[in-house]
């Protein structure tokens, strides 16, 4: 081992934000955090090699730049310690200051370190060789193994302590965001910040949707739709060809009490709230932004200004990235990305021919039990295969996504992240909600009637809804999703990395100490090399990184929002998993991977709009849960044109009473059509007695199986609320939204404040 060039450490910038720092603001005189970054490469001894040549030629242009580079050998591997110079960081606090986007505060004379590595980001990685390669093409060819920057240890100790371990789950409303933000950026810090604020509005979210549970519940005794059910005598038609059998209604007794729970009258009361819950969520997370991007003299932050200036410190003499747009790549990446739907809806329908072939293997098997819960089992074993799907469609997703944004030639990378993020969410929203979609909508509604079914390949039958109904199918779905995704994806984000960290400092530790060579002032420096190699052997974090975390969070809000009114504990699970997530991303974050480059930013970026999106979307598709999806319509209907009470004379009946026979309609054997599709020895009973006739769920004439004036009735009902709710529901947003303004008084009157000082100070500097 040997090393040359050895500079002298820079002295640790203090922080300014405001707050006590974290930490002392000086480096120790010998600590190798005096480095903003390290380059690490294979050894090549042949000076002839390509590959050396390149590393060669990138090292001699960042000493072009004046940055400071230690290398030190060991162990087959080059470590290359890369410090920037002051001047850097003097001409970007002097172009920051005469900038009017970026908030720049007179007070401020010092950059935090997380500032210092950004700037230094930049530099190394707009650094090109004489071929034109930049590092990122470089890293890409293997002429560089990795780069990093490294962990300041007592602030990553400190983080520990107080933010990144299971203590602190105790304290969850009570993030150190400004010191996360001193150690990985704003970016990174709002994150955590819109995190924790959204975790502390489920509260109240859960809390609701646990009394709309406990509202079911109650009535399990008392419901006369499920004392119908349960002391029915009622035939029903098989629910599939050859082994199936009719069977009795009162056998889906415990079924009508689970979708007693979540398809009630309190559901719509719910669905209305969760939709206004998501307007007002959003728009106090604006206000509670502004409190902190204000404090950190971020709110007017202007990105293509903030990369101007960093172009200037790379190049003095660079040359603005002028904005392109082609009508052309537009359109081509537009079809792509329709085509790319069309594959993954498709992958949808593969899904519903497996939940039927699962349906009919399972009704023919020898096994009593599972020819008895087919539906059931194969719904699960189709919610089963979904998630799986999910897994490896969001790899598929994301190399498509990027594929198609190298096509869109955008002009940063902040560009390119933009469109990226909306194309990864489309992607993967349609990914996880085009079954459900089929479950709440189509599921059960085009599959025909007895004598008239609708086939696969004129041989299939398609599956049915649950015998409870349509919304148990979607509950099952639901539950399945949200319980696997949040769990094992847990499970797997933390422990991955975990146990690749212990393998490799296991491997660490049987490495041989460092070797004096003969001589080298500074040849074994302990404090370097030990540093170095425990970053280098942390996990390696990306560009995705704090995005997988966002994707994950965001598609978990579509869960609490869409479809909750099929599934009211969704919020409850989105709680318990959050208080466990933000600490799992914390400790990862601090202990398990690499530094992240801090990136500084003001907002969420393009995430806010996808919420505000997801919102609408929430209301549309509760609003189609309750109005065509669940029993609440034609329950409705029931009471007050068709039940006991509808004439107003029942005194001793409850005004639900009949209603479960008022959905059914009847087939009768004696009908050629219907005796194509059963056979004889479907219409046994288990006592061996057979029936003339059975019944199955649909609003239909018994004669000529045409529709009665009832489904219409119905039907014009449902589409009058559908457009009711989404309307009265959308009407409350937009007053919640004008209500609440985006910033407090206080914040609107303290830039205002500042504004003024500045315009004062910079006249008094004119004089």
């Amino acid at each position: 081992m040997f090393s040359i060039d050895q500079e002298d450490p820079i002295p640790l910038r203090e922080l300014d934000n405001g707050n006590e720092p974290l930490l002392p603001s000086q480096y120790d005189s010998q600590s190798s955090q005096s480095y903003d970054y390290v380059l690490v490469a294979d050894i090549i001894r042949e000076t002839n090699d390509q590959t050396f040549k390149k590393q060669d030629a990138y090292i001699r242009n960042l000493k072009q730049k004046n940055i400071k580079v230690t290398i030190i050998e060991y162990m087959e591997k080059v470590f290359y310690g890369i410090c920037a110079p002051e001047e850097i960081f003097a001409k970007y606090k002097y172009l920051l200051k005469v900038s009017d986007a970026c908030n720049w505060s007179g007070q401020q004379t010092c950059l935090s370190f997380s500032t210092r590595i950004r700037i230094v980001h930049f530099v190394i990685h707009n650094t090109f060789i004489e071929t034109g390669e930049s590092l990122e093409e470089l890293l890409a060819q293997g002429v560089f193994e990795s780069i990093f920057c490294l962990h300041e240890e007592n602030k990553q100790k400190e983080l520990k302590k107080k933010w990144a371990s299971w203590s602190a789950v105790f304290t969850l409303f009570k993030q150190p965001i400004s010191h996360v933000k001193d150690y990985f950026g704003e970016k990174v810090a709002l994150y955590y910040l819109w995190l924790g604020w959204y975790t502390r509005m489920l509260i109240p979210a859960a809390f609701i949707g646990i009394v709309v549970f406990l509202y079911g519940i109650a009535f399990f005794n008392t419901s006369p739709l499920i004392k119908e059910v349960c002391h029915s005598n009622i035939i029903m038609c098989p629910r599939c060809d050859k082994r199936c059998h009719v069977w009795n209604l009162s056998d889906t007794c415990t079924y009508a009490k689970v979708s007693q729970l979540f398809d009630n009258e309190g559901t719509v009361a719910f669905a209305m709230f969760m939709a206004i819950w998501a307007t007002l969520f959003l728009e106090l997370w604006k206000r509670h932004r502004a409190l902190f991007v204000s404090k950190w003299n971020v709110f007017d932050w202007c990105e293509d200004e903030e990369e101007l200036i960093l172009e200037i410190v790379n190049d003095p003499r660079c040359k603005p990235k002028v904005f392109r747009h082609s009508y052309l790549r537009t359109t081509m990446v537009l079809l792509l990305v329709t085509l790319v739907l069309v594959v993954i809806i498709g992958l949808t329908h593969a899904l519903v021919i497996c939940r039927i072939l699962a349906g009919i293997v399972l009704s023919e098997s020898e096994w009593h039990f599972l020819r008895d819960h087919a539906s059931t089992i194969a719904m699960l074993i189709g919610a089963v295969l979904h998630y799986f799907t999910i897994q490896v469609m969001t790899k598929v997703n994301r190399f498509v996504a990027l594929k198609l944004c190298s096509l869109e030639k955008t002009r940063s990378m902040a560009a390119t992240e933009r469109s990226f993020t909306v194309k990864m969410f489309t992607f993967q929203f349609f990914t996880l909600f085009s079954s459900l979609f089929y479950v709440a909508f189509y599921l059960g509604r085009i599959n025909g009637y007895p004598g008239n079914y609708v086939r696969i390949a004129s041989k299939w039958r398609l599956e049915e809804c649950h015998p409870s109904g349509c919304l148990t199918d979607l509950f099952i779905q639901m539950s399945v999703i949200l319980v696997l995704k949040q769990t094992i994806n847990n499970i797997f984000e933390f422990a991955v990395p975990w146990l690749k960290l212990c393998f490799k400092r296991l491997k660490a530790d049987t490495i041989e100490e460092c070797q004096d060579n003969g001589g080298n002032i500074n040849s074994c420096d302990p404090s370097n090399l030990r540093n170095w190699l425990d970053n280098y052997h942390l996990n390696d974090v990306n560009c995705f990184s704090l995005f997988n975390e966002f994707l994950e969070m965001v598609i978990q809000f579509s869960f609490t929002t869409i479809f909750v009114a099929a599934f009211p504990l969704a919020p409850l699970l989105a709680l318990i998993n959050n208080i466990f997530e933000i600490r799992l991303d914390a400790i990862k974050m601090v202990s398990l991977e690499r530094r992240l480059v801090p990136k500084k930013t003001n907002d969420i970026g393009v995430w806010t709009r996808i919420l505000e999106v997801v919102g609408v979307m929430a209301v549309i598709a509760n609003g189609l849960v309750i109005g065509i999806t669940s029993d609440f319509i034609p329950r409705l209907v029931y009471r007050y044109y068709y039940g006991p009470c509808a004439n107003g004379t029942s005194a001793n009946l409850d005004c639900m009473t009949g209603y479960i026979n008022g959905t059914l309609a009847t087939a009768y054997m004696s009908d050629v059509n219907v005796q194509k599709d059963f056979l004889i020895k479907q219409m046994t009973t288990e006592n061996g007695i057979n029936v003339t006739h059975c019944s199955y769920r649909d609003y239909r004439n018994d004669v000529d199986q045409s529709l009665t004036p009832q489904f219409w009735l119905i039907l014009a009902f449902r589409f009058a609320f559908v457009i009711l709710f989404e309307h009265v529901v959308v009407l409350c947003k937009f007053v919640a939204a004008w209500f609440i303004p985006d910033s407090p008084i206080n914040v609107k009157n303290i830039r205002l404040e500042d504004r003024l000082r500045r315009l004062k100070e910079e006249l008094r500097s004119e004089k």
